[in-house]
């Protein structure tokens, strides 16, 4: 049974994109995969679809994803801009684990087949069900001190990930979330006023 170490809202406030992370293990890896299988058992999805699809990269191959993407993004960024690139890749590389984030394109196309009326609605709703995944495990690794962020390398690097781990050619790549132990915070977040964001109809 996974035990929270604060609540629920303290998570979601102190939950940010956090870059400086390090490869230090700070809870085991048994650990992150119950979250993992917790978040995917239980994360909401259109009709309890359950399109959401994970896999942990650990230790080396966790460093070659983001090698695999370097070599990737050589081929389209400059090379007298690729500084900032680099620094970007190294820090994600530096970091304990990488989450790759997929819907099974598969359950979609099986849910548009037999709700032929809202079959365009399916792919969003899909999105919508990723998102809520990434969320829920991205404030779960925040509980157990880690730093996270959500990156979006697909689908440039989707055919080499797939051939790589051997990956279900159904599964679409969704989103990368490298973590590890924080090592730099990020600067103080502002906000928008959220009474102009808010419409409360009594």
């Amino acid at each position: 049974m996974i035990t929270l170490k604060k609540d629920f809202f303290s998570a979601i406030k102190d939950r940010r994109s956090i870059y400086g992370i390090s490869n230090e293990k700070i809870v085991s890896d048994e650990r992150i995969i119950e979250i993992v299988e917790l978040a995917v058992k239980h994360a909401p999805s259109a009709l309890n679809s359950q399109s959401g699809r994970i896999v942990i990269l650990f230790g080396e191959n966790h460093t070659k994803l983001w090698d695999i993407t370097t070599k990737t993004l050589r081929k389209i960024v400059p090379v007298e801009k690729f500084g900032p690139t680099q620094d970007k890749m190294d820090s994600f590389s530096r970091g304990y684990a990488t989450i790759l984030f997929f819907e099974d394109q598969s359950v979609i196309d099986t849910l548009q087949k037999n709700y032929e009326l809202y079959k365009d609605n399916f792919p969003i709703w899909s999105q919508q069900s990723s998102g809520m995944l990434q969320f829920i495990i991205w404030t779960a690794l925040e509980l157990e001190g880690f730093g996270a962020s959500l990156q979006h390398y697909n689908p440039l690097i989707d055919e080499e990930v797939k051939a790589e781990w051997d990956i279900p050619s159904t599964w679409q790549l969704v989103a990368q979330m490298p973590f590890g132990k924080v090592t730099a915070m990020p600067p103080e977040k502002s906000f928008q006023p959220v009474e102009e964001r808010i419409k409360i109809v009594y």
